[in-house]
């Protein structure tokens, strides 16, 4: 053999080693990537595998009160009073009910609006209107009814006496929705606890319901009905729940008054259910955040630390999505859970840019967040899904509200910039210090990296010489120095 042939050789042994290498290196890679994201999606597929075939239910004695709910609404009839605003309104509004009544795991069969001054006190839509929606029901062979709008007991059962189904509203609808996808101890009690104040005012009672507790001998007397004692077990248990959760909330008010100590700036990410939270939060932190095109995927809050291009540390919290006329009961629920929004310093407002009435999303959420004091805390509009929502709703967007930027939490279009305004959003330092901090305090300059500016900074012989802007707890660390 050739010297040539022997070189020959011992070239393609080596290129093939290093394209085998490489294939192998490829390969890890990939299935690495896979597995991260399969890590990150496991609650959304725990989530799905949890779904029942619609036609193959049957009524058990050892199901929750939400698989009973979801197993009960397959077929639904939407009902909706128009008595503002324009016939576009009214539709947007019946859609996003559609959109909540499918995440419930329900398929929506007719939908009904009917234009009135105000809603009916006795039947909300009006007795003609019942006849129909009962034609209806008949015709689809729907088992629910689902209104949008809080119904008064009065309304709900003349609406299910003449309907001859079972009859919600869209308060019942979104508690229902939070109840399957509550996972945390304290989502499920703050969950628990705004079901049972909305059932409280509810309650009914049938036959024997409304009887005495106790008779013959020594049960005669007053005594005490069924719907008594129900609303006495349920207040009761209103405020076991109300305990809990003020325990649980203790912790998280320890964490968040650690971070006030230390000075540590917070954002809080809000915005409309399904605008985009959560895919933000990933884009900007990798927190692996479920993230589903349904509305309130995700209930409980998710707080993750971050860093700013000159290394100062922050935090951003991912919060419950917002919607139209959210019930007041959750608002009270989930207080320990919003103020995480109430007292952040920078709020990102996301909105969803293909939405028809983004601008009415953003009032609904501005509500809400005025409802629980945090009207004054500097806002980023942050619109999102620029890659599919129509140029001129952008621009609009653009004009009409001066603090925002169009990105999109899908491709990565707009993250930088979107980035850079809230790192200039944030607060900056404001005392500002020149010293030199010998090299045994490393955890001063540490701090101050973290936590303030640098100006400028040199070694020298006897420590580190620096000239930065920094907050008052370091400033006074410093001074005793």
């Amino acid at each position: 053999m050739s010297q040539e042939e022997d070189n020959f050789d011992k070239f393609d042994i080596d290129q093939l080693i290093a394209d085998s290498a490489q294939a192998a290196a490829d390969f890890d890679a990939a299935e690495s990537h896979k597995e991260d994201w399969e890590a990150n999606q496991a609650d959304l597929q725990d989530r799905q595998a949890l779904r029942r075939v619609a036609g193959l239910s049957t009524e058990l004695e050892d199901i929750s009160d939400a698989e009973y709910r979801q197993l009960r609404l397959e077929k639904v009839i939407l009902v909706g009073v128009w008595t503002e605003g324009s016939a576009l309104d009214a539709e947007n509004s019946l859609k996003e009910l559609a959109a909540l009544a499918e995440t419930a795991g329900s398929e929506v069969m007719d939908g009904l609006i009917q234009r009135r001054d105000r809603p009916d006190p006795s039947t909300f839509i009006g007795s003609g209107k019942v006849e129909e929606l009962r034609r209806s029901v008949v015709a689809t062979g729907a088992d629910t009814v689902v209104c949008d709008g809080e119904l008064s007991p009065a309304q709900l059962r003349n609406l299910e006496q003449k309907s001859k189904v079972k009859v919600i509203d869209r308060t019942a609808l979104i508690l229902d929705i939070f109840a399957q996808h509550a996972k945390s101890r304290e989502g499920k009690a703050q969950v628990e606890l705004a079901q049972m104040s909305y059932l409280l005012p509810r309650l009914r009672g049938w036959g024997d319901s409304l009887s005495r507790q106790a008779g013959g001998i020594g049960g005669r007397g007053p005594g005490e009905t069924k719907i008594e004692t129900d609303r006495r077990r349920i207040n009761d248990k209103m405020a076991k729940l109300r305990r809990e959760i003020k325990e649980m909330k203790t912790s998280r008010d320890t964490k968040r008054q650690e971070r006030r100590r230390n000075n540590i700036p917070s954002v809080a990410i809000a915005g409309y259910t399904n605008a985009g939270k959560s895919s933000l939060m990933n884009r900007l932190t990798d927190a692996g955040v479920l993230v589903e095109n349904a509305l309130f995927a995700t209930l409980d809050p998710t707080v993750r630390k971050s860093t700013t291009s000159d290394g100062r540390i922050f935090t951003l919290s991912d919060t419950v999505g917002f919607v139209r006329h959210l019930p007041h009961q959750l608002v009270e629920a989930f207080k320990s859970t919003l103020e995480e929004v109430s007292e952040s310093d920078l709020i990102v407002h996301v909105v969803d840019g293909s939405h028809p009435d983004p601008m009415g999303q953003i009032s609904a959420v501005r509500e809400v967040i005025n409802e629980i004091g945090g009207g004054d805390i500097p806002e980023i509009i942050a619109i999102n899904k620029a890659d599919v929502a129509p140029p001129e709703t952008i621009m609009q967007l653009l004009r009409l509200e001066p603090n925002s930027f169009a990105f999109s939490a899908r491709t990565g279009y707009g993250i930088e910039t979107l980035i850079k305004a809230i790192e200039s959003s944030l607060p900056r330092p404001r005392v500002e210090i020149k010293t030199v901090i010998p090299f045994s305090r490393g955890d001063l300059v540490s701090a101050i990296h973290e936590r303030g500016e640098i100006i400028s900074e040199e070694y020298l012989p006897e420590g580190t010489a620096i000239h930065a802007m920094v907050d008052g707890v370091i400033a006074k660390a410093i001074e005793k120095l």
